[in-house]
């Protein structure tokens, strides 16, 4: 029988670990043709099923991507309603959310990869528009995929039975909002209603925004807002309670969990509600906690493979930058933080980690380069407000102002500008990139650049084949490499 490597990502990538470690024992030249001919299923170019890809830290493992908007747009598309959630990639489809402010619904729109055109609208909730910060929309929550399922989240602000017990008899205090309802919804690649549930309760002045994520069997979402903060683990299949953590501290985030194996073990981490926390994703159950290091969060943390260490950025009302190690126990407030920053640091947009770098942006809109190990602010430039988060492929990290200023830069010692131009339209939202095409929503519309074509996938492959052969050769000839 033939050997089959798992489809998913994550499957694939434990896999090539275990060709690695065989090819330790053959040549070079050898290992790449074994990679070749385990064919597409296993170097298949990469999706990008939810929030920041398939990793959750914005990077991407494909090639071929433009460096500029001029001359490589393939489609743009008005889209029916308006948001600041990120689109997500699956195969030939594309899927983005909306907020329709005439009808009142939150719809989920899937298109066309190669064309743009709409393939289908469904209406997931019809609720009376919520308040929000005038930077954030009523559809911010990015949508994720296991392939089989699109998983969605709004908030749905109809009064119930438990929202009327919530809110009532008592005067809501001053920064509050009356609390309204977390809806939770699966639809098929069809678009067809598979299931809703309706975890909880949320309150902010800020409006809602909560990504799902997928992992294993699970969709876990982030409810942290003042009043009884949650985070919660859904069954994909049914939407079943899987287990809940009760949140601390009583005040609004709107963090995205990363998860990662990291220090020998599964560790999802966020930031929010006046801390920094480690769960095991696979029971809710708290690894480690870091006190503050302010009361309010936005952007996810990112892992450097090169450093071992985490990176957390925000907040309000005060502003840190923290590099974190990840193999704590318990709390670790005064004992696992490596250096710290009160300069560069970011509060909406979420950073990234390349090679040795760690990038970022304020909200303001100043860049900052950091040399990762040790905290030190390589360059600074004004790029214009920013609220997308970074994204990088290739060695490049993609910047995107909210006037619609699309920046690529090459990390390194001064600050290097590779390319400069306008998408046309305001940008909230944070990039999408897979197999050489970058999707970028802007106010009324989704923008495709790049051409996907079977020259892209095959040289993409080539590619992460030949990176295996090279980091082998160098395990054999005792060469340290990079993660």
């Amino acid at each position: 029988m033939a050997w089959k490597c798992p489809h998913h990502w994550h499957s694939r990538k434990l896999c090539l670990l275990g060709v690695v470690w065989f090819g330790s024992m053959i040549s070079p030249r050898v290992l790449f043709s074994l990679l070749l001919a385990l064919g597409p299923s296993f170097l298949a170019a990469e999706d990008w099923p939810q929030w920041r890809g398939p990793r959750l830290d914005g990077t991407s493992l494909d090639t071929r991507f433009p460096l500029s908007a001029e001359g490589n747009v393939t489609w743009k598309t008005e889209l029916p309603g308006s948001g600041h959630a990120s689109p997500i990639v699956w195969q030939d489809r594309v899927f983005i959310v909306a907020a329709v402010a005439e009808t009142e619904q939150r719809v989920l729109v899937c298109l066309d990869r190669v064309s743009g055109k709409l393939l289908w609208q469904s209406d997931v909730v019809k609720a009376p528009i919520e308040g929000i910060h005038r930077l954030n929309s009523q559809a911010s929550s990015t949508p994720a995929t296991d392939g089989q399922r699109i998983f969605t989240a709004f908030l749905d602000n109809t009064e119930t039975a438990a929202t009327r017990q919530a809110n009532g008899g008592r005067e809501i205090p001053k920064g509050e909002v009356p609390k309204g309802t977390v809806v939770i919804s699966a639809h098929d690649f069809s678009g067809k209603p598979l299931w809703q549930v309706r975890p909880g309760l949320f309150s902010s002045k800020h409006g809602f925004c909560s990504s799902p994520v997928v992992f294993e069997d699970k969709v876990i979402v982030n409810c942290d807002h003042d009043g009884d903060g949650y985070i919660v683990a859904l069954a994909k299949s049914d939407g079943k309670e899987l287990w809940r953590i009760e949140r601390p501290n009583h005040t609004r985030s709107y963090c995205v969990p990363l998860i990662r194996d990291i220090g020998g073990r599964t560790q999802m981490v966020l930031s929010g509600t006046l801390c920094v926390t480690s769960y095991d994703p696979r029971t809710g159950k708290l690894l480690w906690i870091i006190d503050g290091p302010t009361e309010q969060f936005v952007a996810s943390l990112v892992f450097s493979e090169q450093t071992g260490l985490l990176y957390m950025t925000g907040g309000f009302p005060e502003h840190h930058l923290l590099a974190i190690k990840p193999d704590g126990n318990g709390n670790v407030t005064d004992t696992h933080i490596v250096w710290r920053t009160n300069k560069g640091v970011s509060y909406v947009p979420s950073p990234i980690v390349e090679g040795s770098h760690l990038l970022n942006v304020s909200d303001s809109g100043i860049g900052h380069c950091f040399d990762a190990q040790t905290g030190e602010i390589l360059w600074e430039e004004r790029l214009r407000e920013h609220h997308a988060s970074l994204t990088s492929a290739e060695g490049h990290v993609y910047f995107v102002n909210d006037t619609g200023t699309l920046r690529v830069v090459k990390p390194g010692s001064s600050y290097q500008a590779l390319a400069e131009s306008e998408l046309g339209e305001k940008v909230f939202a944070s990039p999408a990139l897979s197999e050489g095409q970058i999707f970028i929503r802007g106010d009324k519309s989704l923008i495709c650049l790049g051409k996907r074509s079977a020259k892209t996938r095959r040289v993409g492959r080539e590619a992460d084949a030949r990176g295996v052969v090279a980091r082998n050769s160098a395990l054999q000839d005792g060469v340290p490499h990079g993660g």
